[in-house]
């Protein structure tokens, strides 16, 4: 049986069963949502081998084809399954390690990544560097056989609930930019930690601020050479991208229906002007199919897109969108309030460009 079907049959069996209520929890700005559920369905993906599907063998993984991977997310998507948990330390950590780890990183960390047991968040941006990653001021020293680190991190996302994060910080002192970085693996569950969630439009609190107060770990968690962490945080960022991503675009498929639904109950869909601005949406998502994840503009195309069809979904309830029932948000007010998100993390879009102009068309800063 070709992976496809393979996939379909276990999703169907598992969300029709064990797991029929963990269907559809979860995403941005609904990751407070059967928390504990979904870290149960990571746990059961990873032993039926549904984890790491690109991973080598050895890993846990399958060493699936491109075109494997994105059976699987498309069936994943279409199955309505709960919005992954252990998708960081999936698609960004491993896949660092995997290509710039030691033999005893790898054998200690993708392991129980692959089997959903350990649970990752990102430490990269700070309350004053914003988007310029390279001004990081987090710092770490070498002492006795450990890293010692100071500093806060911000917007780090799951680490609330997170085993384990990965944070860019400054190891050699007086160091400025992109020099005298390093890449260090800290345990969060630590007196050195400190974890405070920050309240989002939407009401919950999914990203975080992370204060490091003398912090520590092993002298041997560190990935790549001291002051080679530029290097290895860029190779992070370039798996932030990847084929997950397609199975994203059925899933804005489903809330592009969700809000033509919405618009035909109240009447707003008889507005022509909001009529044109829903068919240039549809238009510009079936164009979001022939982007590769991978490229210079997919995030910002993405996002902007995102964006604008949150506003089409507030617009969508009429006067209704402007009330919570019962003090609860719906769907479509979640969409449209976090969605204004999406436009900043992981790279704003002034960043994106600025990117695309300089490295892709080669103009001048």
């Amino acid at each position: 049986m070709a992976l496809r079907e393979q996939a379909r049959a276990w999703l169907e069996a598992q969300l029709g069963g064990e797991f029929a209520a963990a269907r559809g929890l979860g995403g941005p700005g609904r990751e407070h949502e059967g928390f504990e559920l979904r870290r149960a369905w990571e746990r059961a993906l990873g032993k039926a081998g549904w984890t790491c599907l690109a991973w080598p063998e050895a890993y846990g993984g399958r060493a699936a084809s491109l075109a494997d991977q994105i059976a699987f997310h498309e069936e994943y998507a279409r199955a309505g399954a709960p919005a992954r948990v252990g998708h960081i330390g999936e698609t960004l950590l491993g896949p660092t390690l995997l290509e710039h780890g030691t033999d005893a990183q790898r054998r200690r960390f993708l392991p129980p990544i692959q089997r959903g047991e350990e649970l990752w968040c990102q430490g990269y941006s700070e309350p004053d560097a914003g988007s310029d990653l390279a001004a990081v001021r987090t710092r770490a020293e070498l002492r006795g056989g450990e890293w010692v680190v100071h500093g806060q991190k911000v917007w780090t996302s799951l680490a609330h609930v997170a085993d384990w994060i990965f944070v860019l910080c400054r190891t050699e002192p007086g160091s400025q930019r992109h020099r005298g970085l390093s890449y260090l693996l800290v345990p969060l569950d630590q007196p050195g930690v400190r974890v405070r969630p920050i309240v989002q439009l939407t009401g919950d609190s999914e990203f975080n601020e992370v204060f490091f107060d003398g912090a520590r770990t092993d002298a041997e968690l560190i990935v790549g050479a001291p002051g080679d962490g530029w290097r290895i945080a860029m190779a992070t960022l370039g798996h932030e991208r990847g084929v997950s991503t397609l199975g994203q675009q059925l899933g804005f498929q489903r809330e592009y229906d969700r809000v033509v639904e919405a618009a035909r109950r109240s009447g707003v869909l008889d507005d022509p002007v909001f009529r044109d601005a829903l068919v240039r949406s549809w238009i510009e998502l079936r164009l979001m199919r022939h982007r590769s994840p991978g490229s210079p503009t997919a995030k910002l195309y993405w996002s902007e897109w995102h964006r604008r069809l949150g506003e089409l979904a507030q617009q969508a309830q009429g006067l209704d969108g402007l009330i919570a029932a019962d003090g609860e948000l719906n769907d479509l007010q979640r969409l449209y309030l976090f969605s204004r998100a999406d436009t900043i993390y992981a790279g704003s879009s002034e960043i994106q460009r600025n990117l695309i102009a300089e490295r892709v068309l080669g103009l001048p800063r």
